[in-house]
């Protein structure tokens, strides 16, 4: 990735291919439980009559303890993986798994009593859908590939090197990193032909921050992408800027924001349009308010989503798909967080 581009994705905190202009998330930092209720559909069918999914093992790295490579708590990182067939076998899809961040030691040491900072409580299965799905009607370019999600317990976007004592907490994400590529490639990613590296949230960022070591992974015959996923209410208005709260009702349901509050906001958009027209990337911004990634959307949006990002991998065509300004778009599914 050039110098210039992966400064201007850094500082906007947007991504390669695929971004949300006006979406809202969780609160990153502590809300757990509406995130939790969000991946109902990652780990489980959604109604009782629903197709049988694609339930996929949980396989720890058992060489990663040698390595400082552990989760907050000191238990073993994990990733779960779907071999590829036919003529996706050398083609690799790495997924990165999504949760927000940490900003305190507080959140940090709750953290490590969830799965999303320790191995103990990861599910022994989970569901494979959207881009990881195995359906060719759901997942055109990608349902045949080796597909891998990255298990997300460091709390840190996948980075960070130390250790906090009197906590007992591992900040290991850059080891852990290390020790997940170094298997995968002993699982035959050394020989992929084709990769791409794909991240939602925090895991979207993990994306922007590991984009060119994962490149130089391979040689350069190989073709290597990247995707993430990202949206603002984690950037708009932080807490060390907005001390008084003021954006916070806002944040969790835009049904609330004031006139200038959303001005604000499509000022941003109209910002983040104008610079990402200098750079040939693909781009798929919505404006709903809720968290997007491919894993996680109903049929619908998965389809459109696929085919964009199929398109813009093959070269097929460029993809710059804009939706209207805020709040325009009469499909959304918009996510009111408590």
């Amino acid at each position: 990735m050039k110098l210039e581009i992966r400064r201007l994705l850094m500082s906007l905190y947007a991504c390669t291919v695929i971004c949300m202009v006006l979406g809202g998330s969780l609160d990153d930092f502590q809300d757990f439980k509406t995130l939790s209720f969000l991946e109902n559909d990652a780990v489980s069918p959604s109604t009782p009559a629903a197709p049988k999914p694609l339930m996929i093992d949980l396989t720890l790295i058992q060489s990663a303890d040698s390595k400082g490579a552990v989760c907050l708590d000191g238990t073993l990182p994990g990733y779960h993986l779907h071999p590829g067939s036919g003529s996706g076998q050398n083609s690799w899809l790495i997924q990165l798994e999504l949760c927000g961040w940490c900003d305190t030691i507080r959140n940090w040491v709750y953290r490590k009593t969830t799965r999303r900072g320790s191995s103990k409580f990861m599910e022994n299965q989970i569901r494979f859908s959207g881009i990881l799905s195995n359906k060719a009607e759901e997942n055109p370019d990608f349902f045949n590939w080796n597909r891998v999600k990255l298990r997300y317990c460091d709390g840190s976007s996948f980075s960070g090197d130390s250790y906090n004592e009197a906590a007992q907490l591992y900040f290991r994400g850059q080891r852990i990193w290390s020790a997940a590529m170094e298997k995968l490639m002993a699982e035959g990613m050394q020989y992929a032909t084709q990769a791409l590296l794909s991240g939602c949230s925090a895991g979207g960022l993990a994306s922007i921050l590991h984009c060119d070591e994962f490149r130089d992974l391979f040689p350069q015959s190989t073709k290597i992408a990247s995707i993430q996923f990202y949206q603002l209410q984690a950037s708009i208005a932080p807490k060390s800027a907005d001390p008084q709260g003021s954006w916070n009702e806002c944040k969790q349901n835009h049904a609330e924001c004031s006139s200038s509050q959303i001005q604000i906001m499509q000022d941003l958009r109209n910002q983040m349009l104008e610079a990402l027209n200098v750079y040939s990337i693909c781009s798929f911004l919505y404006n709903c308010n809720n968290i997007m990634c491919t894993e996680l959307l109903t049929l619908n949006y998965i389809r459109t989503i696929a085919q964009s990002v199929g398109d813009w991998y093959f070269d097929r065509t460029d993809v710059k798909a804009v939706d209207c300004p805020y709040p325009c778009d009469n499909t959304c599914h918009n996510l009111v967080l408590k």
